[in-house]
């Protein structure tokens, strides 16, 4: 049985002409911005910084879409709304949670991306 994809490679491939070399530096951004927004998720949700939470799900939704993480995406758009009206504050762990896992099982698909383009 095969598995569904996190990430689809079609928006980056179109935004880069499909050159591999490009392609391979927007993958390693996502290696180098996707840990540190980890680590603010989840200091912000423990800080209940929520203005700060909201400010980084919306700068964290533009990187997920580029990978093609549709559903992350959407739900971060969520979280940002929800931070800028203060609602629903026992729902942010839930997508701190996902964004967090959701980016790790990627991380796997995005570094066999990268071994292609090697």
């Amino acid at each position: 049985m095969k598995t569904k994809r996190l990430t689809n490679l079609r928006y980056l491939e179109k935004a880069t002409g499909g050159e591999a070399k490009i392609m391979k530096e927007f993958i390693q951004l996502y290696f180098e911005q996707i840990p540190k927004f980890r680590r603010d998720f989840r200091r912000y949700l423990d800080n209940k910084q929520w203005k700060e939470l909201g400010n980084l799900a919306r700068m964290a939704n533009s990187s997920v879409l580029t990978f093609g993480m549709f559903d992350l995406s959407h739900n971060l758009r969520i979280l940002h709304a929800k931070t800028y009206k203060q609602i629903g504050l026992d729902s942010y762990p839930k997508y701190v949670e996902e964004f967090e896992s959701v980016t790790q099982a990627a991380d796997l698909e995005l570094r066999e991306a990268l071994r292609k383009f090697s």
